[in-house]
Formats: structure tokens, C-alpha cells, sequence
């Protein structure tokens, strides 16, 4: 399956353009007849879709800090959630107690 070809895909226009020619000159029951054009088409669609998420991410940690000092600015603190969880007594044990359980757990599988 693909996405839908309606949608605008500005850089895979020829490869939409021949898969649609390949299904409408093929018959439906040799689905296997379009495959090389299809893969064309999945090949263009990641491209384009990585180059979409590097632009969208192309400032990603800056947005990240001004979002951290905005959250910090309005609960009024001085550190990060992450800094927070670093420091938090009952998240410590809880994670502690979760790696003893997985580990006994997987101790009993494979004994």
C-alpha cells in the first residue's frame, strides 16, 4: 500500500504519473505488473518525507530550550523534567524496582 497520490507529493509527480498509467494499462489481476513503479514511487515518497522532517527539525533543539525555559517560567522552577526525575525519590525506586523485576523475570525464562 501507499499513501494516498491525491495528496500533494510535489517532488514524485512523475512517479505518481506512471504508476496511475501502469494500473490503468494493466490488467487487475496481474497485480505483481506494477511493482518497479511502485517501488519508484515508495523510494520518492521517503525521500520526500525526509527531507520534510530535516526541515521541520532543522531548529528542533532551540525550539526545545525556548519550550523548557517557557515550562520553567510558568511552574516557577529552576530545572528541567528531566533534571527533576534525576532527583525524584520515588521515581528512582519505582525504575529501580522495574529493572529488579525485568531481570528476575528473565532470569526464570531462561534458566
Amino acid at each position: 500500500m501507499h499513501p494516498p497520490l491525491d495528496r500533494p507529493h510535489p517532488m514524485c509527480q512523475e512517479e505518481i504519473k506512471a504508476l496511475r498509467d501502469c494500473h490503468a494499462k494493466t490488467s487487475k489481476l496481474k497485480f505483481w505488473a506494477c511493482n518497479e513503479v511502485k517501488f519508484a514511487v515508495d523510494k520518492c515518497f521517503k525521500l520526500e518525507k525526509q527531507q520534510l522532517l530535516k526541515k521541520l527539525n532543522a531548529d528542533y533543539d532551540e525550539k526545545r530550550k525556548l519550550e523548557d525555559e517557557a515550562l520553567r517560567d510558568a511552574i516557577g522552577r529552576d530545572q528541567t523534567f528531566e533534571e527533576y526525575l534525576k532527583t525524584d525519590k520515588t521515581y528512582l525506586r519505582e525504575m529501580e524496582q522495574a529493572k529488579k523485576s525485568s531481570q528476575t523475570f528473565s532470569e526464570k525464562s531462561f534458566s
